[in-house]
């Protein structure tokens, strides 16, 4: 039996939360958990009937991801904690090479694999972390070429031997013990999003290495759980990367920073008109953004 727990948190994903607890059998970690975030789509019931070895939390709301995470991280033991979206699926025992990854390389802390999309293309998966040209870039894409580059934090796909990143996307990736005993747990002040850069941002500082195995391979599916709630989480996004950009960048990236998401947005909102105006956004399309948008400014302020 693999010493790792794999703790996966869920949010109305029945079907994919299936398919991914399905696919662990070949890894046969120690433990599983699901952390029940409130779903309404039978979740909690078709684990508990399909899985019955699963330990099911059942904290009665939506906690946020970090906080979910760290309801289940205080009561596994286990050397290796895997956290792992429901709309995974891990391919050919690669939590396995995962584990014996951090085992062969005791200053790695954190360690991810390499992401799929779900028709077998290669998903970027390795990061680094997050500046004031990424963010440019996020908001006015200046060439499509430029949003797979260095400059926009990404490394290379296609690699075929391990290499140092700064983080993983957090929909898979494993953690050593011992770091987490150093650091702390999931900062849960980010209710989504980020939670897993800052945590290793304060890995790194502390003088562990992340590294990407991209001979392990994982399907993510991307966005399950928070595309019926898109306007929502684009402003839980931003809170959490203003969240991340305060504690982690100097006073004048801070400024900039949010200066150039007050420009970003009013480009952004523009094309969105201009879009309804020739008919390929709806009205309540146009209205959402505008209100998330408005949400948005209140936070840079």
């Amino acid at each position: 039996m693999l010493e790792l727990a794999v703790i996966i948190v869920s949010f109305n994903t029945r079907d994919l939360l299936r398919a991914c607890l399905a696919s662990l059998a070949p890894d046969a970690p120690a433990e599983v958990w699901v952390v029940e975030n409130g779903s309404r789509d039978g979740s909690p019931e078709m684990v508990a009937r399909e899985f019955p070895d699963v330990r099911l939390l059942l904290p009665g709301a939506n906690l946020g991801f970090a906080a979910a995470t760290n309801l289940a991280l205080a009561q596994t033991t286990q050397p290796f904690i895997c956290l792992l979206n429901p709309d995974t699926i891990v391919h050919d025992r690669a939590l396995t090479a995962l584990v014996r990854f951090l085992q062969e390389r005791p200053q790695v802390a954190v360690v991810g694999p390499q992401l799929l999309n779900p028709d077998g293309s290669y998903q970027h998966s390795a990061f680094r972390f997050p500046g004031l040209l990424q963010a440019l870039l996020d908001l006015e894409p200046i060439h499509p070429r430029l949003l797979n580059s260095a400059l926009n934090g990404r490394y290379p796909l296609g690699q075929r031997e391990p290499f140092a990143i700064d983080h993983p996307l957090g929909a898979c990736l494993v953690v050593r013990r011992e770091a987490i005993t150093q650091v702390g747990p999931l900062d849960a002040s980010f209710f989504m999003y980020c939670e897993e850069i800052d945590w290793c941002w304060r890995m790194k500082r502390a003088g562990w290495q992340v590294y990407c195995l991209p001979t392990a391979r994982v399907t993510h599916v991307g966005g399950a759980s928070t595309r019926p709630l898109r306007a929502a989480m684009l402003v839980e996004l931003y809170r959490s990367r203003l969240r991340l950009y305060d504690r982690y960048h100097r006073p004048l990236t801070r400024w900039l920073y949010r200066r150039l998401i007050r420009w970003g947005l009013r480009r952004q909102l523009a094309r969105a008109e201009r879009q309804h105006r020739r008919g390929a956004l709806s009205a309540e399309e146009l209205a959402a953004q505008r209100q998330a948008s408005q949400q948005i400014v209140q936070l840079v302020r």
